[in-house]
């Protein structure tokens, strides 16, 4: 017997759904006509055809799903501590069989395994959600409305089966996420950036200003964060590459790393961190906290959103300002977008060498554009020739990351900022990426240095760093 018709035997009547009679209603008229089979009947269903009236069976699995769910919320001990998730699970599971009981649920062990699973899920965690957040595989999810979601995997996108009850849902959901670090979402302020607990980033996007239901993007932060060797291994940098980045931040070098959206530049970002010495002060400052430091005296800041009357909203620029008053040896800065890479700017300037940060650019050279256009909205009316040599002398280094067409990422340049020459800034490659062939869809090239040796080489030797002459392609 299917598990449709199983439900629908064991089922009791719902709320709002009569029961079926098992005797004919005299309330309801008897068809009158021929007999079946007779001249002028209609004729016998064909066989194997459905009966148009039923529900396919993943609809019905679902409604005694919400029913279930909906009876053990409500018999679950309110004053419950939600804290001790596994006292809270094992109510769920005792109370889970007893309802299964009661509503004679003729269910399989698996059926009965996953429903409790789905159940608990939507209780205590994200709801249809929590499958794909515990797939490593996934590195992104995106909820298009309560019926598209997608996922990308190995930097490639793939829809699911995976669905949401209606919009209510999703928004449930949302306000979960949200609720734990303080931020809102509603009419007035439909948008908003998050975190999850691991750091991983979420954006949500509501309606009115969307037109597809809540919308809800999670980029995922692996449960151990990526290392060097997992890089070489993705084939995003070599170990040459490596070696000379980790020079860089030990040199205490100015540092911005490149990129276009979700190329990976917070994930750099957080391997270049690891390189920063276990005795330095480092004072982190984000939209919201993704990187995931390991080194003990580590001071995590971030920004907040103004609140309900739209007020008391504190920006990345301003924590910045407060940074330097904090004793930092490095300030690291998630993410420039706007006017606080003028004061990141000044602080690198300023004796805060070996600070470090992101920016959405297409190129090495368009990060040093865009830099010049933040400085510009914090409203100062500065030449450009003065913008451009506070640009040139607080960056030393671009390290400027792309996700190719086949999804794969890579580091295609990293960019030495030399200085001035009249009014440009002059800029030299060290390493670059160069594609040899596309091979049944995959990218195929080589990560190589230049040859040319950096000028800033005289700050390794000054803090005892000896690079060998092969890390710059030299054979001497």
């Amino acid at each position: 017997m299917s598990l449709l018709k199983r439900i629908e035997r064991s089922r009791p009547a719902g709320e709002g759904e009569p029961a079926v009679p098992a005797v004919p209603d005299a309330s309801v008229p008897t068809p009158t006509g021929p007999a079946p089979g007779a001249p002028g009947a209609p004729p016998p269903p064909a066989a194997g055809r459905p009966f148009l009236g039923a529900a396919p069976a993943r609809e019905s699995f679902r409604e005694a799903k919400y029913r279930v769910q909906n009876r053990l919320v409500n018999e679950l001990d309110p004053k419950l501590d939600l804290s001790n998730q596994a006292e809270v699970r094992r109510q769920i599971e005792e109370l889970f069989g007893k309802i299964a009981d009661e509503e004679g649920l003729a269910l399989t062990r698996a059926e009965r395994v996953r429903m409790l699973e789905q159940i608990t899920d939507e209780i205590l965690g994200l709801g249809p959600l929590e499958p794909l957040l515990r797939d490593e595989t996934i590195t992104e999810l995106m909820i298009n409305g309560p019926q598209q979601v997608y996922i990308e995997r190995d930097g490639i996108l793939e829809l699911t089966n995976v669905t949401f009850q209606n919009d209510e849902h999703v928004m449930k959901i949302i306000q979960r996420i949200i609720a734990p670090i303080g931020r809102r979402i509603d009419e007035s302020s439909p948008m908003v950036d998050a975190r999850l607990a691991d750091g991983s980033r979420v954006n949500a996007i509501i309606p009115p200003l969307s037109l597809v239901g809540p919308v809800l993007t999670i980029r995922k932060f692996a449960a151990t964060p990526f290392t060097v060797e997992d890089m070489i291994r993705f084939g995003t940098a070599t170990p040459e590459m490596f070696e000379f980045l980790e020079a860089c931040v030990k040199a205490r070098l100015n540092i911005f790393v490149s990129g276009g959206t979700g190329s990976g530049k917070t994930t750099m970002l957080n391997i270049l961190s690891s390189f920063i010495p276990d005795d330095e002060r480092i004072v982190t400052i984000e939209d919201a906290a993704e990187l995931q430091l390991r080194q003990e005296h580590v001071v995590t800041l971030e920004a907040r959103p103004s609140n309900i009357e739209g007020k008391g909203a504190i920006p990345i620029r301003e924590l910045v300002r407060n940074a330097l008053r904090m004793r930092p040896d490095r300030i690291v800065v998630g993410e420039c977008r706007s006017s606080e890479a003028l004061d990141m700017l000044q602080a690198m300037n300023t004796g805060h060498d070996g600070s470090m940060s992101t920016g959405h650019a297409n190129s090495p050279r368009d990060m040093l554009a865009r830099l010049e256009t933040m400085v510009m909205m914090a409203g100062m009316d500065l030449p450009l020739k003065a913008i451009r040599e506070q640009v040139a002398s607080a960056v030393d280094l671009i390290v400027h990351q792309n996700r190719l067409k086949d999804g794969s990422r890579k580091i295609v340049a990293i960019t030495e900022v030399q200085g001035m020459e009249g009014d440009v800034i002059v800029m030299q490659d060290i390493f670059v990426y160069e594609q040899t062939a596309v091979v049944e869809g995959k990218i195929q090239g080589k990560l190589k240095p230049t040859g040319i040796r950096p000028k800033f080489v005289e700050k390794f030797d000054a803090a005892g760093i000896h690079l060998p002459p092969n890390v710059f392609g030299s054979p001497f």
